[in-house]
């Protein structure tokens, strides 16, 4: 018997690439940087609340944009990150490291067209997507979206080495300058806004310091002789085209898939604020405040899910490139019920709270009311559906089956969540009545939505047609 199972045998053998204790030191601090990454743009905008309604618009207006573009840096810099995860799961560090570099190169290249592109035709770009604003607002939005746009290589540097020091298995060393952004930024800011009176030109300042900050200090600490992906002669321009296509195979799909969720949700926030509330004007205020709350209380619970998922990339990439296919279906079951039981009890105890949590807001008492109603609902949708959504095809793409995500999240998108919002949330369309549920009624298109992606990306997981993707 022993003869006849060397193989397995050595398997269970073999130290596991990633122990609970590994697995601990990657998330923990993967969810703690989530929460700071998000206090970024907060503060920006709460900073900037003494300048003026105009700053604060300005301000507000841009950020959907600089959401955009941070979308899209993160999508290609998941690309890298999971051709480098496989790499390493597969004992190749060389060629590991030379994707690394090709990363940079890559996503360098793209942030400084991006940037060149943006700041040529800023007005042009801002009266596009958000349509005629008075002066004040437009003065106020093009000095932040200067000074913003001049930050996206740095952003995407930073991305960038964020996701290869997590595919190495590190994300303190990301977690930590996530703080150290916000240190830079919220003092900048206080000097240039409350100290000379900048605005919204100092709060873009604010941030382009401290984007330039994290970016040195990314690079820096990628040189360290420590550092497996060290990268030799990183100024020596080196073109690996079969890597750069390796990259882009992931990179492309999500960033699509990324770029075009964003502009999904500004076509549903438009129909937010247009909805037919007749003479009572107070009924739209009320749903576009709402919403604007219960996502930003809902987008708290949903940092844990997030936070695996980064953690899945890098785990079951390297497992992938190792060739361990069953330890890649084991550890993302394990991923999966830390998410759901992290997020599961954020969404029990928000469920019970909510009524409590929307007070906290000043909000008038129909908003108040909305706000709480589409938080219960939220909470169920969670526990159900959200990490199968959104956790689970992190998996997918960590085997290269990015293809696939992209396609069942993009007609998802405008099947459930732009469709139903206009059948189950507006009054009529084109004469023809709906359902007329307001904001509960976009709220539960997106929960279609959730339900649709879970199906598909739990189906495909199951019947293991990724395992055949042979990305490198």
């Amino acid at each position: 018997m022993e003869a006849q199972t060397p193989v397995k045998s050595a398997e269970r053998e073999q130290k596991p690439l990633f122990s609970r204790q590994a697995l601990m030191r990657l998330i923990i601090p993967l969810v703690i940087e989530q929460f700071l990454l998000m206090s970024v743009g907060m503060a920006d905008t709460v900073m900037v609340t003494t300048a003026g309604e105009a700053a604060v618009s300005g301000v507000s207006l841009v950020d959907n944009i600089n959401t955009l573009m941070l979308q899209i840096f993160a999508a290609l810099s998941t690309g890298g990150a999971v051709v480098v995860s496989q790499y390493l799961g597969r004992k190749e560090p060389e060629h590991a490291r030379t994707a690394a570099k090709q990363l940079l190169y890559v996503v360098t290249a793209l942030s400084v067209i991006i940037m060149a592109a943006c700041i040529l035709f800023r007005e042009h770009l801002l009266f596009l997507i958000f349509g005629n604003i008075n002066d004040d607002v437009m003065d106020s939005a093009v000095a932040y979206f200067i000074s913003t746009a001049l930050a996206y290589p740095f952003m995407a540097l930073y991305n960038a080495g964020a996701a290869l020091f997590r595919s190495m298995g590190n994300s303190k060393v990301s977690m930590f300058n996530s703080l150290i952004v916000n240190i830079v930024n919220i003092t900048v800011n206080a000097i240039l806004i409350f100290g000379f009176d900048m605005g919204s030109l100092g709060a873009g300042i604010g941030t382009l310091t401290s984007r330039i900050v994290a970016a040195v200090i990314i690079l820096f600490l990628l040189q360290h002789r420590d550092c497996i992906l060290r990268i030799h002669h990183m100024f020596r321009l080196e073109f690996h085209w079969v890597m750069v296509r390796r990259i882009l195979t992931i990179g492309i799909p999500t960033g699509l898939e990324n770029g075009l969720f964003q502009v999904g949700k500004l076509v549903v926030l438009s129909l937010i604020t247009s909805f037919d509330a007749g003479v009572n004007l107070a009924v739209v205020g009320s749903a576009v405040a709402a919403n604007a709350i219960a996502n930003s209380v809902a987008g708290v619970i949903n940092v844990p899910g997030q936070a695996i998922g980064l953690a899945m990339v890098t785990v079951v990439g390297q497992y992938v490139g190792a060739q361990s296919l069953d330890e890649a279906v084991r550890y993302t079951r394990r991923l999966m019920i830390m998410a759901y039981v992290s997020m599961g009890t954020m969404a029990v105890i928000l469920f019970f709270c909510a009524g409590w949590l929307v007070t906290l807001f000043n909000l008038s008492a129909p908003a108040a009311a909305m706000a709480a109603q589409v938080l219960r609902w939220n909470s169920v949708f969670v526990l159900l559906f959200w990490p199968m959504s959104f956790t689970l095809p992190n998996a997918l793409r960590a085997a290269g089956d990015a293809m696939f995500t992209m396609a069942v999240s993009l007609v998802s998108m405008f099947a459930c969540r732009i469709v139903l919002s206009y059948v189950l949330g507006a009054d009529a369309v084109f004469g023809i009545p709906m359902m007329g549920l307001h904001l509960l009624g976009v709220w539960i298109a997106m929960f279609c939505d959730w339900v649709v992606r879970a199906v598909f990306f739990l189906v495909r997981f199951w019947q293991g047609k990724w395992k055949q993707i042979k990305l490198i």
